[in-house]
């Protein structure tokens, strides 16, 4: 019986795993190495595509800030993270594959496109990190969500080097936007397992005759503000990580377009560069989980924080590719030390149910 549990347990941990295989391909393609280079200097072009990039992430991002609490309480409420991850990732899917209809002068559906790609990806996101404390301990929290970022990291290397041979062999804007559909089918094939092989443990409510599932949602909310004084540690975190996130989520989103406009990279060298942080990537979500459990989870993170913060003071200074490649790589090292560790904490800190 206890093989059977721990067997299960693993098959678990390995579809969490998977998801993370797949949405990471759709980071490392849409968001870090090929659609926001190709937004920004294929469909819009100059200081007008990099101002219009920023204000899609900005919208998206604003969208997911609001619509996420709202969720979440329903999500808790009903028994069913794993259904509104599927709602959100089905979304990202199916519009990322749009994204191949996007050419030179799309401006507004490249956005449009890019934005409801975009809080799909976040919005999963928030479901998805919800279901660590379901199938992880308290001891295995680190490092299960350590295993997660490496295998995630994984799964972007190998979507970019099917994209980058597809580029060096071919070329073209055509293979370009293929690449889009290609991220799709990626990242819609690596959730199946969770779909099969994760079972979902909080029980759902019944809801009350005349009531639904929105006025639980802020009837929950209202609650959880009310009672802010109990979780004070958790809200400091929470405003915490509200700051650091959003600024590493612009560093991120920017990098490509950098590497473009500042150091005149291609499409293969920006591809390339991103390989190159995934792997950075791999071993900093590997050695976080291992030493978050040994140094604590709060002195990990802030050491990852301060990798991140001089990644970026150092671009200011730096003038070579050589330089940029060596810069982002210390990134995307400590980038998987930063998001492994949050979810970790927020899964010890978080209140049960909530």
């Amino acid at each position: 019986m206890m093989a059977l549990d721990a067997a299960a347990k693993r098959k678990e941990h390995w579809a969490w795993y998977l998801y993370d295989f797949g949405n990471s391909a759709y980071a490392a393609v849409v968001l870090l190495a090929v659609y926001s280079a190709y937004f920004q200097g294929a469909v819009v072009g100059g200081s007008e595509g990099t101002r219009l990039w920023g204000v899609a992430t900005g919208i998206a991002m604003l969208v997911v800030a609001v619509i996420a609490p709202i969720l979440g309480a329903i999500a808790d409420y009903s028994g069913k993270k794993k259904t509104i991850l599927f709602f959100m990732t089905s979304v990202s899917v199916i519009f990322t594959a749009l994204l191949f209809t996007v050419q030179k002068g799309s401006v507004f559906t490249g956005m449009l496109f890019f934005i409801l790609a975009e809080i799909g990806y976040r919005g999963g996101q928030v479901f998805y990190n919800a279901l660590l404390p379901e199938i992880a301990s308290q001891e295995e929290l680190s490092k299960v969500s350590g295993n997660g970022w490496a295998v995630g990291s994984v799964g972007g290397i190998v979507c970019l080097l099917i994209v980058l041979a597809l580029i060096m062999l071919i070329g073209g804007d055509f293979v370009t936007r293929l690449s889009f559909i290609i991220t799709a089918i990626f990242f819609a094939l690596s959730t199946i397992p969770m779909w099969f092989w994760l079972k979902e443990k909080a029980e759902p409510r019944p809801l009350k005759a005349g009531d639904n599932y929105i006025r639980v949602a802020f009837r929950r909310l209202q609650r959880t503000f009310r009672s802010v004084n109990q979780y004070r540690e958790f809200l400091k975190f929470m405003l915490a990580f509200l700051v650091y996130n959003d600024g590493i989520i612009a560093a991120l989103d920017f990098a490509a377009i950098i590497g473009a406009v500042l150091y005149g990279m291609q499409q293969q060298d920006l591809i390339i560069m991103m390989i190159v942080v995934q792997v950075a990537s791999v071993a900093g979500a590997y050695l976080y989980g291992v030493w978050g459990e040994k140094m604590g989870f709060k002195r990990g993170l802030i050491q990852s924080l301060l990798l991140m913060i001089l990644s970026v003071v150092l671009i200011y200074f730096n003038t070579t590719i050589a330089g940029f490649f060596a810069i982002t790589s210390l990134a995307g090292f400590a980038l998987t030390g930063v998001q492994s560790l949050s979810r970790t904490m927020i899964g010890a800190f978080a209140p049960p149910g909530r």
